[in-house]
């Protein structure tokens, strides 16, 4: 259960989740200024050391903080957010620009044509649609390394389904809801699978456990299912077959 206490002096909204969390809120909607603040201050906190402050969990729009009370006052922490909101830069950092290799092949696309349909576009024009749009990385959730895209072209803005579709297979690339995803494990979902890449953005076993960052740039690379075959067999082995150019 989340408490409002009201607007901060910029606009900003401080909420209570329970006794442990503040939820600072920055607007509604998807947009890349909103996260970008949102990323400043997850940014500035981390910056400081903080006794009491046990986590922060950033979104599209809002940052969570978990906090212990008995050794970190709300009060207190609403002041140091409200000086690192006042302080902290327009963005967090200069994010990396990503390319992911994606296949469209029907076997990675089990839902290519449905979209396809819906769009009245042929599916090599969707993939083709996908392909060419730059991407940002807003947030991780639901489940360890589903990534969470904004920027996917209006064309293909397809609502999720009514009904959850059967699990897809691992790192497919996922649309739905006017927003693209990177799933990592295989689940049921709501989302239409377009294509699947080799790359894993998650492994327990990699030094960088998640391999994209919040704030980054991401493009996707069409590959054949061969070129699919050989990276994922390098990706097995811990190797990163996606490209970072910046």
């Amino acid at each position: 259960m989340q408490t409002d206490h009201g607007l901060h002096t910029d606009g900003v909204r401080f909420r209570d989740a329970g006794e442990t969390a503040l939820v600072v809120e920055f607007g509604c909607s998807v947009d890349p200024v909103l996260n970008a603040r949102v990323l400043a201050l997850d940014q500035a906190l981390s910056e400081r050391a903080i006794p009491g402050l046990r986590e922060t969990v950033p979104t599209y729009r809002s940052l969570m903080i978990h906090y212990d009370p008995l050794v970190l006052d709300r009060a207190d922490l609403c002041r140091i957010v409200s000086e690192c909101i006042a302080t902290a830069p327009a963005s967090a950092r200069s994010g990396h620009l990503w390319t992911l290799p994606c296949c469209y092949d029907p076997a990675c696309a089990e839902d290519l044509d449905a979209v396809a349909a819906w769009a009245g576009l042929s599916a090599s024009r969707v993939a083709e649609r996908h392909g060419a749009a730059a991407y940002r990385v807003y947030m991780y959730g639901f489940a360890p390394g589903f990534a969470y895209l904004g920027g996917l072209p209006d064309d293909l803005a397809i609502a999720r389904r009514q009904t959850p579709r059967p699990p897809h297979p691992a790192n497919a690339i996922l649309i739905g809801g006017g927003l693209a995803a990177v799933a990592t494990f295989p689940m049921p979902t709501g989302w239409f699978v377009i294509g699947r890449t080799p790359e894993r953005l998650y492994s327990e076993t990699r030094s960088q456990t998640f391999l994209i960052e919040p704030g980054d740039s991401l493009r996707f690379e069409a590959i054949d299912a061969a070129t699919f075959a050989a990276l994922d067999a390098r990706a097995v082995e811990g190797e990163p077959v996606a490209r970072r150019s910046s």
